[in-house]
């Protein structure tokens, strides 16, 4: 799939007031609808996954400050200014901030009844995205918003925003499913704003290798992983750890629940990195585990 770019801004607390929110919504839903009747509800994705559009589209509806709120009001404008118009436009919308995001798979279903299609697959497809950009592209940023717009033929886009707390910025991923390529392999054609000097990157080309290790790790006896790692944590041995890949402190494993999750990895066992990474429960803290037992293990 293609991920169309990023936008990086100053993460702000509080939120709009109502009667801006009101006249973003009744502003938002015009353009759209005026895109929709003019060029048709493809063109809608395209515009919404152009992250300067979408920035400039939040200035013109009223929302001029540059921060990360903008990303979450005008997502939300938009989504209750399609609300009962969705099946006349052709366009659907799903997910939200924080709880409201995890709604997003019954929305989608919800949505799929009204126009036929398979509602299980975009499901999958809204799960796979935001997992690269949480889980196997480990930034510094945390997602904590996920919006999902499709069109009635199946076409989608996403719009999804991480926060990094130790800089206070936040940064807002778009994706657009109209070039279908591989999720797991440079799935993004652009990239703004600074990046972390530190992060783990497993879907650059670089990490072709990585994956079909990790993958292959994941599907040994969970308790082969866990004592590789064991030797990590306890520092044994004169081990040097390379800059690309992130030391974790102990703190950060809990060994029972991580120990589940090479259970379940062990029992799955994953054909390929992309199915690796879209089973429950393989997240962030998992791939980084894994990460490090491959470089243990293989160098």
């Amino acid at each position: 799939m293609k991920r169309t770019g990023t936008a990086t801004l100053p993460l702000h607390g509080g939120k709009a007031p109502r009667w801006l929110f009101e006249k973003m919504t009744l502003l938002s839903g015009q353009i759209i609808e005026a895109l929709c009747i003019e060029f048709g509800p493809q063109e809608v994705l395209r515009r919404i996954s152009d992250p300067y559009w979408f920035q400039c589209l939040g200035s013109v509806v009223g929302f001029d400050w540059h921060s990360s709120g903008l990303t979450t009001t005008l997502t939300g404008a938009i989504k209750v200014a399609l609300k009962d118009r969705s099946k006349e436009l052709g366009l659907f919308v799903a997910g939200g901030k924080g709880k409201t995001s995890r709604k997003t798979p019954q929305e989608i279903i919800n949505a799929c009844e009204e126009t036929g299609l398979d509602g299980t697959c975009l499901v999958e497809t809204s799960r796979l995205v935001a997992k690269v950009d949480q889980a196997a592209l480990q930034d510094g940023y945390n997602l904590y918003h996920h919006f999902f717009v499709f069109t009635s033929d199946g076409n989608w886009a996403v719009v999804q925003q991480g926060m990094c707390e130790e800089d206070s910025t936040a940064r807002r991923y778009h994706w657009l499913s109209e070039e279908v390529r591989s999720f797991v392999l440079e799935p993004h054609s652009g990239v703004s704003g600074q990046r972390p000097s530190e992060g783990l990157n497993l879907v650059h080309r670089e990490s072709l290798q990585a994956q079909k290790v990790i993958t292959e790790l994941a599907s040994r006896p969970p308790d082969e992983n866990m004592r590789e790692l064991q030797t990590i944590l306890e520092g044994q041995g004169d081990l040097f750890m390379p800059k690309r890949h992130v030391i974790f402190p102990k703190e950060d494993i809990r060994s029972e629940k991580l120990r589940s999750v090479f259970v379940r990895t062990y029992e799955r066992q994953a054909e390929d990195f992309q199915t690796l990474l879209g089973l429950e429960k393989v997240g962030g803290k998992t791939l980084r585990a894994l990460s490090l037992i491959a470089e243990l293990v293989y160098g």
